[in-house]
């Protein structure tokens, strides 16, 4: 695991896992409060926008992880085709785990909204 958050970059892995904690926080709150229906709904409409944005962190990682790669094989002469799938592949880590904590956030919803 440490593995993947190193090559994934630590700042947008950092980022992306600081978006999963505060996604959590909020849902174990959301639990322990057991408030009415309207803060439930509240917690529920915060849920998505953290689960959102942890989405949009990881696509945009990803992007920015891919702009580079693209910008180093431009200035090289020759690239092999393993070195470019190994890039490649390290750039869908930050998009993994933002859709990891997307998945998160649709599933405490569903836990959120049988609470209702």
């Amino acid at each position: 695991m440490y593995n993947l958050f190193s090559q994934g970059g630590p700042l947008f892995m950092g980022i992306l896992t600081l978006i999963l904690l505060s996604l959590l926080a909020v849902f174990v709150r959301s639990i322990v409060r057991k408030g009415d229906e309207k803060s439930l709904n509240q917690s529920i409409q915060t849920l998505k926008t953290i689960g959102t944005l942890g989405l949009v962190v990881g696509i945009l990682g990803q992007l920015i992880g891919l702009f580079s790669a693209f910008s180093v094989i431009e200035a090289s002469e020759g690239m092999s085709p393993g070195i470019l799938a190994g890039g490649l592949k390290v750039s869908l880590i930050t998009t993994l785990y933002g859709l990891l904590i997307y998945i998160i956030y649709l599933l405490c919803s569903m836990v959120l909204k049988r609470i209702k």
